[in-house]
């Protein structure tokens, strides 16, 4: 008896082993060779920064459809497609001509326009300058001046203080809501109705020289059907930079700066200036249809139930001068993890180890302009949200972040992990624990975190349908949205050892008795 006791004893050390041994076998099959491969195509210019509506988007989409095909992977849009086109609008502000005293202007580099009005000419020979806007019971700049149906220019920041530090409209040290709104002087202006609003302040040119270009960029949106769209603000607002400005104000002898010192005195009269503005701009919109790209892994005895493994393949794609946005950190990485796992799970299923649960591999369309791939997605899910049991994010692990950049560099941001379910948290670190030992740093989960991460990544989408879901990140640093996110700053090995994590993660999801439990609701 106590040598078949002993036996017994041994088995299940022998199973848990064994069972390791098989998930480690397939788990090495990702390898920075390969990782290596899809980023540089990804993050190449061929491919063009992967923009939303542009032909790098097409590709990457394309790119990985064709992977999940030849991984074996299922394509379940209409049973027959990997692609799940994404209903988009593109609303774009069109400025076929600017210019103030014959001198033209050029959208993105001198000014960026704001307003939701239809193309139309704008002409006038005459600048109303309304100083900062302000109005106020105790300083009112417009109170006997009718600017209905004129061009307007406005200083839109700040309000004059005397020599004593005093705001002239609040009677001490503190700012009046005219400056902690960065709004309010606008709205108010258009509520007197004038044609056009000019609106200078020093951050435009900071601003556009930052953007380089994506300040005029389209805004895309969701399309809910609507064929007009809402006007929310008909008298469109041009933003100038103080170099602008400056040059309208010299027709009548001042300047902004001229004009702060007068202001500090007491309320300055709206100057009419001569000058003559010509433009033609208005919004454009137009469909379109970015996909998400889906593959379908079936499981064996459990396979109705399914866990997610997401990463949008999206950036900021190319400008007009030809300046592109690789995106390798953000979110090539991602995608090379989404297609890096879908192998390895691929593989093992061939070889009769395939996964319990099905894993759904989903590449997401249009993350930057708001999420909006996986908002379609759970709004019009291919497969029932109640059967979907995890969804896993993968949003940039390419790259050591400042945070780390002085320190230990073998780390993962885990973000969201607890907040619906007391098991995924768990059941990850225990894989770490097994196979990878990755120091999980939860410094983004603190609900009192000012950069609230959690909310603005793909995975909050499903969570919002109560969906336990993580986000894993390796964290933000000096080159992310800018063209130098590129493969050359990747740590390869880092990447590897974080894409490893996810795999053993999923493994043990995809693998368990149950489903994992939602019994949390934590913000």
């Amino acid at each position: 008896m106590r040598r078949l006791f002993s036996i017994l004893l041994i088995l299940p050390a022998l199973y848990s082993c064994s069972f390791a041994q098989v998930q480690k076998k397939y788990g090495e099959l990702i390898t920075e060779e390969s990782s290596r491969k899809h980023l540089t195509i990804l993050a190449s210019k061929e491919f063009e920064g992967r923009g939303t509506g542009q032909e790098g988007g097409r590709k990457a989409a394309n790119y990985i459809a064709d992977h999940f095909k030849s991984y074996g992977l299922k394509p379940i849009v209409n049973n027959d497609s990997f692609f799940q086109p994404v209903s988009l609008l593109r609303t774009e502000h069109i400025v076929k001509n600017f210019s103030i005293d014959k001198t033209s202007y050029e959208n993105g580099k001198d000014f960026y326009v704001q307003g939701d009005n239809d193309i139309k000419k704008f002409t006038s020979q005459e600048i109303v300058f309304v100083g900062y806007g302000l109005q106020h019971n105790a300083y009112n700049e417009l109170k006997s001046t009718d600017i209905k149906g004129k061009v307007v220019l406005v200083l839109n920041e700040g309000e004059p203080f005397d020599q004593d530090g005093n705001s002239l409209l609040t009677g001490n040290s503190t700012e009046s809501e005219w400056s902690k709104s960065r709004f309010k002087r606008v709205q108010e202006l258009v509520k007197l109705e004038p044609k056009l609003i000019l609106a200078t302040t020093p951050l435009v040119a900071s601003m556009l020289n930052r953007m380089r270009g994506r300040s005029s960029s389209a805004r895309i949106s969701l399309d809910q059907g609507n064929v007009n769209r809402a006007v929310t603000q008909s008298i469109p607002v041009v933003n100038i930079n103080e170099d602008i400005a400056n040059k309208i104000l010299s027709k009548a002898n001042s300047s902004l700066t001229t004009f702060k010192e007068l202001a500090r005195k007491g309320v300055q009269k709206p100057i009419i200036i001569k000058s003559q503005l010509e433009a033609e701009m208005g919004v454009n919109q137009e469909k379109l249809d970015d996909p998400n790209v889906l593959g379908l892994l079936e499981g064996s005895d459990l396979k109705d139930e399914v866990i997610v493994i997401c990463g949008h393949y999206d950036h900021d794609g190319i400008l007009p001068d030809g300046t592109f946005f690789p995106g390798a950190d953000d979110n090539g990485s991602g995608t090379v993890a989404v297609l890096e796992l879908a192998r390895a799970f691929s593989a093992a299923k061939k070889e009769g180890n395939g996964p319990r649960r099905s894993i759904l591999f989903i590449g997401l369309a249009a993350e930057e302009k708001g999420l909006l791939g996986s908002k379609f997605y759970v709004e019009h899910p291919i497969i029932p949200l109640k059967n979907t049991v995890a969804c896993i994010n993968i949003d940039m692990i390419g790259r050591i972040d400042d945070k780390h950049l002085n320190g230990d560099h073998n780390y993962l941001h885990a973000i969201g992990l607890d907040k619906l379910s007391s098991e995924l948290q768990q059941v990850t670190e225990q894989a770490n624990k097994d196979f990878v030992q990755i120091g999980l740093d939860y410094s983004y989960n603190d609900p009192n975190e000012p950069m609230r991460l959690y909310y603005r990544s793909d995975h909050y989408n499903f969570a919002e349908k109560g969906i336990p879901s993580a986000f894993f990140f390796s964290g933000l640093h000096p080159h992310y949205h800018t063209p130098e996110d590129t493969v050359d700053k990747i740590d390869f090995p880092m990447m590897v050892k974080r894409e490893k994590l996810i795999f053993y993660t999923t493994w043990e999801i995809a693998n368990r008795a149950k489903r994992l439990v939602v019994d949390s609701n934590k913000k």
